[in-house]
C-alpha cells in the first residue's frame, strides 16, 4: 500500500456517516501487508476536538473517528507515513500480530482530546522504532490483551507519555506482559513513563522494562496510578485491582516539573511488587524533588534519586534478567521474541 501525496478526510463531523461512526481509514484482515511512502494521513480534526466533552463539558461526550485503524491482521509493516490532526485516536493497532513500525510521524496538538498518537490493542510481537509522536493524549498507549511490545529511538511531546493503560474500567480485566522502551527522548509532557488503572479491575500487568530515556521537563516523570479516575464524577473506592509487578527503570534521566517525580500510588490490598530502579536521577527544574509511595514494594542499586525509602522490600536477592528484546526475520514477518 503506497501512500503519497495528503489523504484528508471530510471535516464537517455532520457529514459523517453514522454507520462509521469510530472509523475513518480501516484495513482488516490482512497477511504480510506493507504501508509504506512519504504520504499525510489528515483527519482534519478540529471541530470533532470543539465538540469534545473534555474541552466543553456541556457537550456530550462521544467517540469520534480513528484516522487510520489495522485490524485482524499478521505481518504488517508501516514505514514512513505521517498521520496528523486526527478526529480522535490517530493511529490504532488491533487484535494484530506480527508488526513493524518505523520512521512514522503522528502529529496533532498538544491540547486536542483524546488523540492518542499510537494504540496498541489485543496485539502481540510490535516492534516501533525510530518515531516521533507529538499529540494531545498518550504518545503510546498500551492496553489489554498486548505482549511482547519493544519500542526504539522514541521522540515523545507534546502528550501524555508513553502509557500502559488504562486497564480494569468498569471491574474488566486487563492483562499486559513483555514491554520495552529502549531509548527514548519526553519532552514536555504532561506524564513520562505510567502505569494506569481503575479500582475494581483484575488481570495483571508484568515484565516491563524501561531503560535510556531521557526526560526535558516532564511532569510525573515515572509514574504507577493504581487509582486511575478519567470521570466526571469522582470514582469509588473497591479493593479489587490490577497486580503490577516486575518493573524495571534502568537508565533514567532528566528533569521532573512536578516535585514528585516518582509516584507509586498503588493498591492496599493489591500492592505493587518488585519495582527495581538503577541508574535513575531525576532532578527539579524549580527546586527539589521526591518519591512518593503506597504500598509499592521494591529496592534500587546505583544512584537512584530522588530517594526510594519509601518503597519496601521484602526480598532484595529477586532477581530481574529483562534480556532485550530479540528480533528476528521469519518468512517475511518481524517476530518478536521476548524473555522476560
Amino acid at each position: 500500500m503506497q501512500i503519497d501525496g495528503t489523504i484528508v478526510a471530510p471535516d464537517e463531523p455532520a457529514s459523517w456517516d453514522p454507520n462509521y461512526a469510530r472509523l475513518w481509514l480501516h484495513f482488516s484482515k490482512l497477511n504480510g501487508i506493507i504501508f509504506q511512502g512519504n504520504g499525510v494521513i489528515d483527519g482534519s480534526g478540529s471541530k470533532w476536538w470543539a465538540a469534545s466533552c473534555k474541552k466543553n463539558k456541556s457537550n456530550p461526550c462521544k467517540g469520534a473517528p480513528t484516522a487510520l485503524t489495522i485490524d485482524s491482521s499478521t505481518g504488517v509493516k508501516v514505514k514512513g507515513i505521517t498521520v496528523q490532526n486526527s478526529q480522535q485516536m490517530n493511529f490504532v493497532i488491533t487484535r494484530c500480530n506480527s508488526v513493524r513500525i518505523s520512521d512514522v510521524i503522528i502529529s496533532s496538538p498538544g491540547d486536542s482530546p483524546n488523540t492518542d498518537g499510537i494504540h496498541i490493542t489485543e496485539s502481540t510481537n510490535v516492534v516501533l522504532q525510530d518515531s516521533k509522536i507529538g499529540t494531545g493524549d498518550d504518545c503510546v498507549s498500551i492496553v489489554n490483551g498486548s505482549s511482547n511490545i519493544k519500542m526504539k529511538r522514541i521522540y515523545c511531546g507534546p502528550g501524555h507519555g508513553i502509557s500502559i493503560g488504562s486497564l480494569g474500567k468498569d471491574n474488566s480485566t486487563g492483562i499486559v506482559t513483555k514491554v520495552v522502551l529502549d531509548t527514548a527522548l519526553l519532552r514536555e509532557t504532561t506524564n513520562g513513563l505510567r502505569i494506569k488503572t481503575w479500582q475494581g479491575g483484575h488481570g495483571y500487568v508484568r515484565g516491563i522494562r524501561y531503560e535510556n530515556v531521557k526526560m526535558e521537563n516532564v511532569a510525573n516523570p515515572i509514574i504507577i496510578d493504581q487509582f486511575y479516575c478519567d470521570s466526571p464524577k469522582s470514582c469509588e473506592n473497591q479493593t479489587a485491582a490490577v497486580e503490577i509487578s516486575q518493573i524495571m527503570y534502568r537508565n533514567i534521566s532528566g528533569t521532573s516539573k512536578s516535585p514528585k517525580a516518582m509516584k507509586f500510588s498503588c493498591s492496599d490490598t493489591v500492592p505493587c511488587s518488585n519495582i527495581v530502579l538503577t541508574n535513575v536521577n531525576l532532578e527539579g527544574k524549580d527546586g527539589t524533588v521526591e518519591t512518593y509511595c503506597n504500598s509499592a514494594q521494591g529496592f534500587g542499586y546505583g544512584i537512584v534519586h530522588p530517594s526510594i525509602d519509601c518503597l519496601t522490600s521484602h526480598d532484595k536477592d529477586y532477581t530481574f534478567t529483562p534480556d532485550i528484546i530479540e528480533v528476528s526475520e521469519a518468512t517475511s514477518q518481524e517476530i518478536v521474541h521476548a524473555e522476560l
